[in-house]
């Protein structure tokens, strides 16, 4: 979180990683990690807290989930069992003749804008590419984008005029950068049954432009390849993105892809951001890597278990990534101590709403948000523009041994807790306390008790959040201890607005 005084700027050539002269906004930001500690953390970002994600294009055709276009293509698996049943096999019907049944026909940007605000969402992510190579912006570079073909609309475009409308900040994700290597199945066939050994589609010199060429064996297990080739396309793609869509946020399905080529998009993205913003930094880059001041840190499915110096994010889904017919979601109140948890350690949530292939919500899905936004109308004083306390939190969940592992680095997205539980932000001269499941009728907060270790000022009032009366309360040697009101729900996650003197 370092200040910086940022010079206006015009506009030069430069070299990009290809070794050919484009034309690039010039500014302090160099491709090198020392230049981004320039970096400096935009305040509508660490105030927000809460953004949601739109996950979604051609692979929720099929209704079968996650990684179809790459799992249709591997004999045996289950997208690829549940192809050949509906579409044929892949020899005969390939992933390029699903991309145009996708329609969105019943998708209403502003619509469903309105409801993700009313959830209480600051910010909105569309998808930009999967890691099926097909654009959701209209591209010059790649025909295979959702203006040529499928819905005939410009996908990021929509979404960010909507997002425009209602006031919330907008970003674009990409995940191209794995496609290279993570869509060669497509090149492959079946081993066994009547079309042993015949092609898939992918290996049609044809569709190579979706598909892309075939990767060498080498490099193939690689999550992101070493081919030099596909670096500077990548580059000239995401940097066609931030051009022609300058997004306040843009997040990497990676860490920094592909060395100094990917450190050259993050400074042309922050570059071309300030020159915007008359020398005023408003962009987020969000990659899985450590930031080290240089961008967000995000952590897919996952949560950091300390307070990081620097602001970071979680990102995870409502349920599947891609719709999936009879999957599970996330309860309002799952949804609710997450984010709790997460901004209680300088962190904000970017939570995917999972979209049937026309476009709209289910309407479990609705609910879940409409619930969302209700505690969130109440409760949400000490989430938005909050910082974190001097501990996180306190309760068996702050106890390592009791965490849950993730599957991508830190601890899972879904922890048990007890009524003991307390997370933490504050804000001016209060300290909110979050109960992540409320006792029946007493609440003992240990870390605010009289002459404790974190703060040498003493509690002035108590308020429960959405109540306008001051609760009963009582600071005691081992504890600040709250008497709740009649009628709070039992096990439900209640806030509080601790005044200090």
């Amino acid at each position: 979180m370092k200040n910086t005084i940022i010079l206006l700027f015009g506009v030069c050539v430069m070299a990009s990683a290809n070794g050919q002269d484009k034309s690039h906004v010039t500014g302090p930001y160099k491709a090198s990690e020392k230049s981004l500690e320039q970096y400096s953390y935009p305040d509508w970002f660490r105030d927000a807290k809460f953004g949601i994600w739109s996950h979604w294009g051609p692979q929720a055709v099929p209704r079968e989930g996650d990684w179809y276009a790459k799992n249709m293509y591997i004999q045996g698996s289950r997208q690829n069992v549940a192809h050949v049943k509906k579409y044929g096999p892949p020899s005969k019907f390939g992933y390029k003749d699903i991309i145009p049944l996708w329609k969105a026909e019943k998708w209403r940007p502003e619509e469903l804008m309105k409801l993700y605000k009313k959830a209480g969402a600051r910010y909105f992510v569309s998808m930009g590419t999967h890691h099926d190579n097909f654009f959701l912006w209209h591209s010059s570079i790649n025909k295979w984008n959702a203006v040529n073909m499928g819905p005939h609309k410009d996908v990021v475009k929509l979404w960010q005029q909507a997002a425009k409308k209602e006031g919330l900040r907008f970003g674009v994700s990409e995940h191209l950068a794995a496609s290279f290597n993570w869509f060669q199945p497509s090149h492959g066939a079946d081993a066994t049954g009547p079309l042993a050994g015949v092609p898939y589609d992918g290996a049609d010199p044809a569709y190579q432009d979706l598909y892309h060429e075939k990767a060498d064996s080498a490099d193939i297990n690689n999550w992101l390849t070493n081919n030099p080739k596909w670096h500077a396309h990548w580059l000239k793609c995401i940097e066609e993105l931030i051009d022609n869509y300058h997004p306040d946020l843009l997040y990497s399905d990676s860490q920094v892809p592909f060395g100094e080529t990917g450190l050259e998009m993050v400074a042309h993205f922050y570059n071309d951001n300030v020159s915007r913003n008359n020398g005023r930094m408003t962009a987020v880059y969000t990659p899985k890597q450590p930031s080290g001041g240089r961008w967000v840190q995000d952590v897919e499915r996952g949560l950091l278990d300390s307070i990081c110096p620097f602001p970071w994010q979680t990102d995870t889904s409502i349920g599947d990534w891609y719709y999936q017919t009879g999957q599970s979601y996330k309860t309002a109140e799952e949804i609710i101590r997450l984010l709790l948890d997460i901004v209680s350690k300088n962190g904000n949530l970017l939570l995917n709403v999972v979209q049937t292939p026309e476009g709209d919500l289910e309407p479990d899905v609705i609910s879940i948000l409409d619930g969302l936004g209700a505690w969130m109308q109440a409760n949400s004083e000490g989430i938005y523009g909050s910082r974190p306390w001097k501990i996180y939190g306190e309760g068996p969940s702050t106890i390592k041994g009791n965490q849950a592992k993730g599957h991508f680095g830190g601890i899972s997205d879904v922890q048990q807790y007890q009524t003991s539980d307390v997370r933490f932000t504050t804000k001016g001269n209060s300290i909110y306390a979050y109960c992540m499941k409320t006792p029946e009728k007493t609440v003992r907060i240990n870390s605010l008790a009289k002459g404790n270790a974190y703060t040498d000022k003493s509690v002035k009032a108590v308020y429960m959040l959405g109540v306008k009366k001051p609760v009963r309360w009582q600071q005691e040697a081992d504890a600040l201890v709250i008497t709740l009101p009649d009628n709070v729900p039992a096990s439900g996650i209640t806030g509080f607005r601790v005044e200090m003197k």
